[in-house]
Formats: structure tokens, sequence, C-alpha cells
């Protein structure tokens, strides 16, 4: 584009989070822009005018004559490149790019980079907390947190840290961070995407300018496609070369497992907060992360000890007659769900073994329930199934273990807890995302959370 860029047409298309944070970058830089967004009505509407009295506002069904009238539109990740009114404007040349994109054009501070089909928000976190800690300035924002053009409005830190999701990556194409990695890859999002290699390619745009790339060993998908110039590793099983794994042992008695590398024992399991194998990886990813910018293991042990996960995911409730209640909301699918069930499966919060009762359903978003089989067939009393596609969840699931379908969350939470022994675990990760019943993921934790604590009601 050789317009001088005061001069170049702007049109920032969807007006949640992150278009407005486009919007206020935009108008700090002085440049000319307008709005639109796909929804008839916006509650926020008088507001945007206020705040943008420059722009021009379009609601409605996008129009791709309108749009290709423009040097540049900047969408937000919720609308689909697939999206008629957009490939018409690509079609006649027009630049479409994302608001991470205009971030990496513009920023000058190191990227860590984080996506993956599960565990990005607690990884993305962890690092954050283990710079603050190690004595350096770091910021975390992109799909957790603060929208990314909105960092460039603060005080310039040592990194970035920034959590993406296929959405985002869509269209980047200048990150060119530090340090990148797709944590794993499954299913997710088939609604948007072709299939699997669709949506895998989108995750490896991370990938683009990177100059190391930490990789799942276990995950293929977490694999670069094309050379990098360097790369770390982390597995479950026992390492090779100098990347991190998982050794069974001791500390104090307790068994678990070692995070180990090059034969030096880091940090047992039993010294975490977060529970579960998943989380081992998360820990082992973050690790290999930091050390790109100078922290050590050993400078990140006490950070990993503290660290007590998020809301909602595989957040430790309460506990009501011996019977421990989990909230894994964050589990949209199938992928996420696999990780829960295998990180607790088998477990009561005294040791011994126990039985999960699994609350899932919602809206599958195309998802096969099949892989959640094998993970189903030792250790669990039963799933409660409810939602949208509970029926199909309960049906994948009916020939491996106990399944019973309810139309909403309360009657599956109320069933589950009812039939509960002491040393159960009854798990929230439903395997699908929320919003056939509730306004999201976040609402729908809320809700069980809720329901926990009135168990003397039950």
């Amino acid at each position: 584009m050789t317009l001088a860029k005061a001069h170049i047409k702007r049109m920032i298309v969807g007006l949640g989070v992150s278009g407005q944070a486009t919007a206020r970058y935009c108008q700090r830089m002085g440049w000319a822009f307008d709005l639109c967004d796909s929804r008839d009505a916006l509650p926020a509407v008088d507001s945007l005018k206020a705040q943008f009295p420059k722009a021009n506002i379009r609601l409605g069904a996008l129009d791709g004559e309108l749009l290709a009238d423009y040097h540049q539109i900047i969408v937000s990740p919720g609308v689909a490149l697939s999206e008629p009114a957009l490939q018409q404007a690509l079609s006649e040349q027009v630049e479409v790019i994302g608001d991470v994109e205009l971030f990496a054009r513009h920023n000058h501070t190191p990227v860590i980079a984080i996506t993956g089909s599960n565990g990005k928000s607690t990884v993305t976190t962890l690092v954050r907390d283990i710079l603050v800690d190690a004595g350096m300035s770091a910021v975390m924002g992109g799909n957790i947190g603060v929208p990314v053009l909105d960092l460039l409005d603060g005080p310039q830190p040592d990194v970035y840290v920034l959590e993406l999701s296929s959405f985002q990556l869509e269209t980047t194409s200048s990150l060119k961070a530090r340090v990148a990695t797709i944590l794993n890859l499954s299913e997710d999002h088939l609604d948007r995407y072709q299939g699997m290699a669709d949506y895998g390619l989108a995750k490896q745009r991370i990938f683009i300018g990177c100059e190391l790339a930490v990789v799942n060993r276990d995950d293929d998908g977490s694999s670069p496609h094309d050379e990098i110039a360097e790369e770390a590793g982390f597995t479950l099983n026992a390492p090779a070369g100098d990347d991190f794994g998982l050794q069974p042992g001791e500390r104090d008695g307790i068994t678990g497992d070692w995070v180990v590398r090059a034969g030096m024992k880091l940090v047992h399991s039993s010294e975490l907060k977060i529970r579960g194998r998943h989380n081992l990886a998360n820990v082992m990813a973050a690790l290999a992360l930091v050390e790109t910018v100078g922290v050590s293991p050993a400078q990140a042990r006490t950070t990993l000890c503290r660290f007590a996960g998020l809301a909602h995911r595989c957040e430790w409730v309460g506990e009501h007659n011996g019977v421990a209640f989990i909230n894994d909301s964050k589990g949209t699918n199938v992928g996420s769900t696999l990780a829960a069930i295998q990180g607790l499966a088998g477990q009561s919060r005294a040791g011994e073994a126990g039985s999960l009762w699994l609350l899932a359903g919602g809206d599958g978003k195309g998802q096969d329930f099949q892989p959640l089989t094998s993970a189903c067939k030792t250790g669990i009393a039963g799933v409660c199934c409810f939602g949208k596609d509970g029926g199909s969840l309960a049906t994948a699931l009916a020939a491996t273990c106990p399944t019973y379908h309810f139309p909403d969350l309360f009657e599956a939470f109320t069933f589950a807890a009812r039939n509960a022994s002491a040393g159960d675990i009854v798990l929230l990760s439903p395997a699908c995302a929320s919003l056939d019943q509730f306004p999201n993921y976040l609402e729908r934790g809320r809700r069980f959370c809720e329901l926990v604590g009135r168990l003397v009601d039950v």
C-alpha cells in the first residue's frame, strides 16, 4: 500500500472489545476510519458516536460493495474471513487485517506468543507471573485481558506475553515473535473451519517470522510446518536432549512426577497447586518460554509452586460430604475435557481411588465426541449430559460408561451431587461451548459454583 497512512480509507468491521480497541488506536494515531457491525442494533451505539464523532457507523448485514471502497479493513476476530462481503473486498485487492497484525506492525518490544486448543490462558498467565517475579516488566494481553492495541497505549515493558486464538491468527502475518508455541491441537471451532487441517493452518501462523518455537513433542500439531531457527520442547514422557519432561518419583514420601531437564529435577507434582498431567505440560511449556528471555527454571520455581491456576479452569470450588467439586467451564472442546479427565480421573482429595462424575454438554460446534470414549472407560461413575448437544454426547459415550441425559446444568448437577459418594469428584468440563444456555463460559462456571454453594438445599 503506497498511500500515506493519513490518506488510507479504513473500515473497522466488528464493534466488540477488539473492534473498539482498534478504533481507539486509530484515533490516537490521527487516522480517519469508519465503523460497521453486522448486528442491526448495538446498545452502545450512542457511546460509540460520542467517542468517535468523525467516524461513520453502519449497522446491519455487511455490504461487499461498500467494503470494497476502502483501502484497508481491520476485521474483528469474531468475523470469519469467509464472510461473503469480506471475500468480495479481498477479490478487489482490499487489504484485510486484524488488530494483532496492526499491533505487530507498530510494536518494537519482544513478544512471547502462545496459542493452542487448550491451556493457553493458564500458560500465558503463568509466564507473565514468572517474568514479573523475576524482576522483568511483562504485560499480558490479546485473547486474555487487555486487547493488543490498548497495550501500545501504556509504558513499554520488557516483553509482551500474548495469548492468541486461531481467529486472531487468521489475519496476522507480521508478528515475528521472540518465541512462539502451539501448546496442543485438538478439535475446536469446526463450525468455522473446513476441518482440522484448516484449523491447524490458522494456528501455524503464530510461527511466521518467530525466532524460536516451543514444541509439544507429544502432539504433532504443535510442530512448525516451516523450519524455525531454534526449537525447544517438552513431553509428558522421559525427555530427550535438552527438552523438559517427566520422571516418576517420590518427594517426601508422596508419589508423583518430577519435572526434569538434562537429568536435573526441577519441581515435583506434589509441590504444585495446579493438578493433573495436563497442567504439568503447561508448567513445562512455561519454563521453556521464559528461558528464551533469560529466566531460568530455578528462578521460576517459587512462582510455579505458588500459582493456583485460573478461575473456570480445573478450579477447585469446594467439598460436600467428602465429594470434591471442580469447575472447568473453560473446557469448551473435546481436547480440553480429555485433559481434565485424564488429570483427575481416579483421584480424590486424599489420594485414594475415587470415581469421577462428569458434567458435559452444550453447543458441540460440530465436534466428534468419540475421542472421549477412551478416557471414560475407567474411573468414571457417570457422565451427566445436558444442553443442545447433550443427547449426541450421551449417545457417543453410552457403550463406554453410564450416561444420563438432562435438559440443563441444574438437573445434571443435582443428579451427580445426590449420587456421588465420599472420595468422588464432580467435574464440570463441558467439552462444548455455552451459548445454547448461557451468555458465555464464565456465566456457566459461576452457575456451577452457585450450585455447589447451595448444596445444603439440594
